[in-house]
């Protein structure tokens, strides 16, 4: 720990009154809809929301490519994002020539890597998905991204995620903590899946972590560890491996780049690094300064590493990059305790059972 950290840390928590207020009114906002003062909308249309109770990096969005891997040959699949740090408002369909200013960076990491999949963007849900499915009328699933805390929209199936590390029962509202709504709103959720699992997460620390989430009966938890694939680069696709004799810049503008500097650290043979802000638009000039970084290095087995997040980012400068050598680091979530299917099989039986039961006379 250093002493920026313990700095930011006592200015959080001069915060404190800040947080009674913004709590009250989460509170609040929470009760009128729990008594229907407010109105949440459903469609007739599997939903499934993705999201969180805090601020910060949970794996939302390797969460949402897991549930397009898995769902993507037998239904006709839609995401819907807030579409965060784009440079438009409104509605918007991902299409060819869309950027990653037009949609945010998450949703065009979708439409990249998933370009079958219908991916749209719009900061009132209950008004984007009817434009969504205007345009798309062969949908048959949504997911919606980040959107626990939207109450407008009722999702049937929600899928709450919380940090290993940091979950949400020992939190507290923004400022001073990192939770954007109230801790029993976990009771909304279908199935909570505890991620950034260390990978050798015995039985026991499980149970310890289920006993304090205190899962509903009717509620299913999970526990997923990162899971890190070969680097490609951002332009060629072409793959390299990271080995104990490289030396690596690292650039990156994400919430949480602890676990991707720890598996660097453990990976190459040395690293520098470069952190921007999340959602970072980089600039020539941060080009230029990565590039400076790189050269700078004297061995031959080099090379520049980032995140699919801001590798999307990156691509307005499509003819530097080609002669450069930057590759991004893809992550999956991995199930523990051989879980995967069993996680599986609840997300197709809410949509088969839901479309079964939409065809009930």
């Amino acid at each position: 720990m250093n002493f920026n950290f313990y700095l930011l840390k006592s200015f959080r928590i001069l915060l404190f009154p800040f947080s009674l207020i913004y709590g009250l009114i989460v509170i609040t906002r929470n009760f009128l809809f729990n008594k229907q003062f407010f109105k949440s909308a459903r469609f007739n249309m599997p939903v499934i929301c993705v999201g969180n109770l805090s601020t910060g990096g949970t794996g939302k969005t390797p969460t949402v490519e897991y549930l397009l891997r898995l769902l993507r040959t037998d239904y006709k699949v839609a995401t819907l994002s807030r579409g965060y740090k784009r440079k438009t408002r409104g509605y918007a369909l991902a299409h060819e020539s869309t950027t990653a200013l037009e949609i945010g960076d998450e949703p065009m990491q979708f439409h990249y890597k998933f370009p079958e999949v219908a991916v749209a963007v719009g900061e009132e849900r209950i008004v984007a998905i009817p434009q969504l499915l205007h345009d798309r009328p062969d949908t048959e699933v949504i997911i919606l991204d980040d959107a626990f805390q939207h109450r407008s929209v009722q999702a049937g199936f929600n899928i709450l995620l919380t940090d290993c590390s940091n979950l949400f029962t020992r939190d507290f509202f923004l400022p001073t903590g990192d939770l954007r709504d109230q801790r029993q709103s976990y009771k909304r959720a279908q199935v909570i899946i505890v991620t950034k699992c260390p990978p050798t997460l015995t039985e026991g620390e499980k149970k310890v972590i289920r006993d304090e989430i205190k899962p509903l009966k009717d509620q299913h938890i999970f526990f997923t560890s990162m899971e890190y694939e070969t680097p490609y680069h951002v332009i060629t696709r072409e793959e390299r491996r990271i080995t104990h004799n490289d030396e690596v810049v690292l650039f990156c503008g994400i919430a949480n780049p602890r676990p991707l500097k720890n598996h660097l650290g453990e990976q190459a043979k040395t690293y520098s690094e470069l952190l921007f802000a999340d959602h970072h638009i980089f600039t020539i000039d941060d080009l230029k300064e990565i590039e400076h970084k790189y050269r700078q290095i004297q061995s031959t087995d080099k090379f520049i590493l980032t995140t699919e997040k801001d590798g999307v980012r990156l691509m307005k400068f499509q003819q530097q990059l080609t002669h450069l050598p930057v590759y991004v680091l893809p992550v999956r979530h991995q199930f523990l305790f051989n879980e995967g299917e069993r996680f599986n099989n609840l997300v197709k039986a809410f949509i088969n059972n839901f479309h079964t039961q939409s065809k009930t006379p």
